[in-house]
């Protein structure tokens, strides 16, 4: 029986190895010895061209939000004491999806502006993901606690889809369109200039994800047994909200709503490390979501013929058995460390 932090290594190398296929793999494949070859800054032109502004940060991307997305879901699991919580229950991502419908939807509001268009798109759902994040901050603030913190996440969640919704009904059907495509989430699109501002609030998440895992398992035992331990639970549950908020907002904004990811992969990790404890438990969904977002990646890629498959239909297709699996078996997601 293999320990957690053995399973952490494990989830680790399957996540390098799949980085690896998906340098070489896709419609132009790349062999090892042309993939060393242009890392070197040697070989064909086009083989630098492909790996360096499409390939690479397709996959670091993956990375990032696969990880992000999972250590996020788990936050949200332990906070609300609820395992079909995930990062999208305090409206984070559909407060994204109102700014950039806004930005797609409502295009002629905007005309003055002159920024490129993929920009508007992420600053648009950097924004709104802010705003609501703000709004849930300060209810919290007013009402507190957790049950009626995901009251108002949903609630707020389901008045912007609402927007959205009357939104669309207004538009023409090619803005409809960006904005459908847009929903389909994708990890391809960015090069290394915008991955350099996607990767730091992503890291900071996690770094924040990392230094809360001792007062989340406090919590674990309910919020008198914390508060006796000496535990500030107001300062911690406001912590993970602020970090899912930073994490799923800016995946959201830069990748578009990614489904599933971080809802299933807690669930697959806790049954393979058997432990709630998130010094173990953290590390090894951080890093099977990696390997989730990477494997995702790769079969976008390799099953799409003259079109990419949509990413959410790929990572729906692995995360609603884990939801139907948790919840036919009855799962006891407090399991004893």
């Amino acid at each position: 029986m293999r320990s957690g932090a053995t399973w952490t290594w494990v989830f680790l190398a399957v996540a390098l190895l799949l980085a690896l296929a998906g340098l070489c793999a896709g419609s132009v494949p790349i062999s090892m010895n042309e993939l060393w070859a242009a890392a070197r800054g040697d070989g064909s032109p086009t083989v630098r061209t492909i790996l360096w502004q499409v390939r690479l940060p397709e996959v670091l991307t993956a990375a990032l939000a696969g990880g992000g997305l999972a250590a996020s879901g788990l936050l949200m699991q332990t906070l609300f004491r609820n395992p079909l919580a995930g990062p999208s229950v305090l409206g984070v991502s559909s407060g994204a999806g109102l700014g950039v419908a806004l930005v797609l939807l409502a295009a002629p509001l905007w005309s003055a502006i002159h920024l490129p268009r993929e920009l508007m798109v992420v600053l648009a759902a950097l924004g709104g993901a802010l705003g609501v994040l703000l709004l849930i901050a300060a209810l919290d603030r007013r009402v507190g606690g957790t049950t009626a913190l995901l009251i108002m996440g949903l609630m707020v969640g389901y008045l912007c889809s609402a927007v959205v919704s009357v939104l669309q009904s207004m538009s023409a059907a090619a803005a409809v369109k960006g904005y459908v495509l847009w929903g389909m989430g994708s990890f391809a699109g960015l090069d290394l200039q915008r991955l350099a501002w996607m990767a730091p609030p992503v890291l900071l998440g996690l770094g924040a994800a990392a230094w809360s895992v001792k007062p989340l398992n406090s919590l674990l035992l309910g919020d008198a047994y914390a508060r006796s331990l000496g535990v500030d639970v107001v300062q911690v549950r406001r912590l993970v909200i602020w970090t899912t908020g930073l994490l799923a907002g800016t995946i959201t904004a830069f990748c578009g709503p990614i489904a599933f990811l971080g809802l299933a992969t807690p669930h697959v990790a806790r049954a393979f490390v058997r432990t709630s404890d998130h010094r173990t438990l953290l590390p090894a969904a951080a890093t099977l979501g990696m390997a989730l977002g990477l494997g995702c990646d790769l079969v976008v890629r390799l099953a799409g013929t003259d079109h990419a498959l949509p990413l959410n239909a790929v990572t729906s297709l692995l995360g609603a058995p884990v939801v139907l699996w948790v919840l036919l078996r009855g799962h006891r997601w407090n399991t004893e460390a």
